[in-house]
């Protein structure tokens, strides 16, 4: 089923999770682990990411199909430009349709390992606008992409992001989903912008909360999310016992989810790192309080 259609059908907010596809055995029995426990969370869809060519692209297609084979989810798949002509680009859409997935996240990518700076394949595409109007043009998926409410870090100037996004929908995106951010305020004013700008879609935040202090300066900081100074100095002051610190991060991402459905958030988009116990615990807390019911305006 198109995600569009589920999110416009759903009378309360859809909750849904991002996974990344195994590359060990290990990583594997991880996955699988989560998979159990998060199925029983009803999730109105989930994601997988991907990765440019060879077996990643192929772990990424296998993954899909088995999370709507084995656990019957409706399953997205991430596509990005990198290391890809347009013409292997088509080839692996037709091996997503073949595999039964009806929705497609588009999304430039990141520059391949060692490289600073994004440059397009040759005979590739530049940008996600651009992938966006070929799957909106030649194929019959439901397609959304990525929103940045903080700066990517490619942004020209301080509207680059919101006239990305426009561009985006314009070229066929149905939905957004946001980049992780841990200030709502950049949420609220970059929804706000989108809006005064006439776009319409769902833009669904993207959290993940805050596990282990690695991850705050580690791929955090790769990924260039900024984390407020109060939040940071009360993980850093739990550095050295990482259960308090997990207990902070779950409670904080709570608090922020809930404001953010409070306010009219259609959705929260889970990054579970392959994970299943923060996630759980953060939604079984909304579902229990139910912070949507005193929902504004819807965003």
């Amino acid at each position: 089923m198109r995600i569009d259609e589920i999110i416009a059908a759903s009378p309360e907010p859809t909750f849904s999770f991002e996974f990344f596809p195994p590359k060990t055995d290990e990583a594997e029995a991880h996955l699988h682990a989560a998979l159990d426990d998060l199925t029983a969370m009803t999730p109105a869809f989930v994601s997988v990411t991907y990765g440019a060519g060879g077996s990643s692209r192929d772990r990424t297609i296998n993954v899909v199909r088995n999370l709507r084979v084995e656990h019957g989810l409706e399953a997205m798949a991430h596509l990005t430009c990198v290391g890809a002509t347009k013409d292997e680009i088509r080839a692996v859409l037709g091996q997503m349709r073949e595999a039964g997935i009806d929705n497609v996240l588009a999304l430039r990518g990141d520059p391949p390992g060692g490289e600073e700076k994004f440059s397009p394949t040759p005979g590739g595409f530049a940008s996600s606008p651009e992938l966006t109007a070929l799957l909106a043009e030649e194929f019959p998926f439901c397609v959304g992409g990525a929103a940045y409410p903080e700066p990517h870090p490619d942004s020209r100037h301080e509207d680059d992001d919101v006239q990305t996004a426009k561009a985006k929908v314009q070229a066929g995106a149905r939905f957004l989903i946001t980049q992780i951010f841990y200030d709502n305020a950049d949420y609220f004013s970059f929804v706000q912008r989108l809006r005064d700008e006439g776009i319409d879609v769902p833009v669904i935040p993207g959290l993940m909360p805050i596990t282990a202090i690695g991850q705050s300066r580690g791929f955090l900081a790769k990924i260039g999310a900024k984390i407020p100074d109060a939040y940071r100095r009360e993980l850093d002051a739990r550095e050295d016992d990482p259960d308090a610190l997990r207990s902070l991060g779950i409670s904080y991402a709570t608090l922020q989810a809930a404001e953010l459905l409070a306010a009219g958030a259609p959705g929260i988009h889970f990054i579970t790192m392959n994970r299943s116990p923060a996630t759980r615990a953060i939604l079984s807390t909304l579902r229990l309080q139910r912070p949507w019911d005193r929902a504004a305006t819807p965003a």
